[in-house]
C-alpha cells in the first residue's frame, strides 16, 4: 500500500540558503524558493564538515510555493501541509510524499515526491509528481514536474517526462525513444537521445551514448560522450537587409550613361543600282 514518507532531513539550498525538508535517502531535488537543482547528499556532507554551524529549526510560518496542475495558479502553503485547495479553481492538491515497496495498481497525482523502491511494482498507472525516484518496476505513464532520478534497478515500460532527469553515478539507463526533458544531470551511463528545453550537464563520471539537442550543454573533463550535439538558441536572430539609394547628384549622369549604353548603334545599309 502507498504510505507517506516520514524519514526526512532539513537541507539548505546552496544557491539561495532556503531550508526545506527532503527524504533522507533522496539523491537530488529542486529548491522550492529559487528553483535551483542540487544534490541532497552533497549538501548533507557539506553540513557535516561544519559542526559549529547548526541548522536552525524551520519556523512554523515558513511556506512553500506550489502550482495548481489544472489552472496554473501559484499558491503559498505551509511546509507541513499534506493537501490544499486551489483558491482560483477549487481543485484539490495532494502534497504528500509516497513510497511504494510492493505491487500497486492505481493513479498518483501529488505535488510531493513519488519513490518507487526496488521491491515496488506500479502497473496500469498514470503518475504526476513534484519529484520522482525510480528503483523498481513501472508500467504506465510518469510525469515529474521537478527531478526524476532513475537507478539501474528500475524497469520502465511506458512514457516518462521530467523537469530534470538525474542518472546517479554508477547507474545505467537505456531508453529507445527520444527523452523530452526540461534538463538533465548525468553522472552515470545513459544510452538515449535527449531533447531538452534547458541545460544538459554531463558529469566527469558519466558515459553518454546518443544525440543531444538542448539550449545549453556542460561536459565535465573525463566524461565519455558519443553522439551528435546541437545547441539551440532561445530566440534566433532574424537577418536584416538594407537598400541604399544613389546620391541625387549622380542619378542624372547615371541615367544618361545607362541610356547611352542601352541604345543600339545604327545598322549600316547597302543600296544596289537597279538594272536597266
Amino acid at each position: 500500500m502507498a504510505a507517506p514518507v516520514q524519514d526526512k532531513i532539513l537541507v539548505v539550498c546552496p544557491k539561495c540558503g532556503h531550508s526545506q525538508p527532503e527524504p533522507r535517502t533522496g539523491f537530488s531535488t529542486l529548491c522550492r524558493k529559487c528553483g535551483a537543482h542540487f544534490h541532497i547528499q552533497e549538501v548533507v556532507k557539506s553540513a557535516k564538515k561544519i559542526p559549529q554551524v547548526k541548522a536552525k529549526a524551520e519556523p512554523k510560518s515558513e511556506k512553500k510555493r506550489v502550482t495548481c496542475s489544472d489552472c496554473g495558479t501559484e499558491l503559498l502553503v505551509a511546509l507541513s501541509a499534506q493537501s490544499t485547495m486551489c483558491k482560483r479553481c477549487s481543485s484539490y492538491l495532494d502534497l504528500k510524499d509516497y513510497q511504494i515497496a510492493n505491487a500497486v495498481s492505481k493513479n498518483f497525482k501529488t505535488k510531493g515526491a513519488f519513490i518507487l523502491e526496488p521491491t515496488g511494482y506500479v502497473f496500469n498507472t498514470e503518475i504526476i509528481a513534484g519529484a520522482a525516484v525510480l528503483k523498481g518496476r513501472l508500467l504506465g505513464k510518469l510525469r515529474a514536474e521537478g527531478s526524476l532520478t532513475i537507478y539501474d534497478t528500475a524497469e520502465i515500460k511506458g512514457t516518462i517526462t521530467a523537469g530534470c532527469l538525474v542518472i546517479p553515478s554508477g547507474n545505467r539507463f537505456r531508453w529507445k525513444d527520444t527523452l523530452k526533458l526540461g534538463g538533465a544531470d548525468i553522472a552515470g551511463e545513459l544510452v538515449a537521445n535527449v531533447q531538452a528545453e534547458g541545460t544538459v550537464v554531463i558529469r566527469s563520471t558519466a558515459r553518454f551514448f546518443g544525440d543531444i539537442v538542448a539550449k545549453g550543454l556542460v561536459v565535465e573533463e573525463g566524461a565519455v560522450v558519443v553522439g551528435q550535439m546541437k545547441i539551440e538558441s532561445a530566440a534566433p536572430v532574424a537577418a536584416t537587409t538594407a537598400t541604399v539609394a544613389p546620391a541625387p547628384e549622380k542619378r542624372e549622369s547615371e541615367k544618361k550613361a545607362t541610356e547611352k549604353k542601352e541604345t543600339p548603334a545604327p545598322t549600316p545599309t547597302r543600296t544596289r543600282a537597279a538594272k536597266k
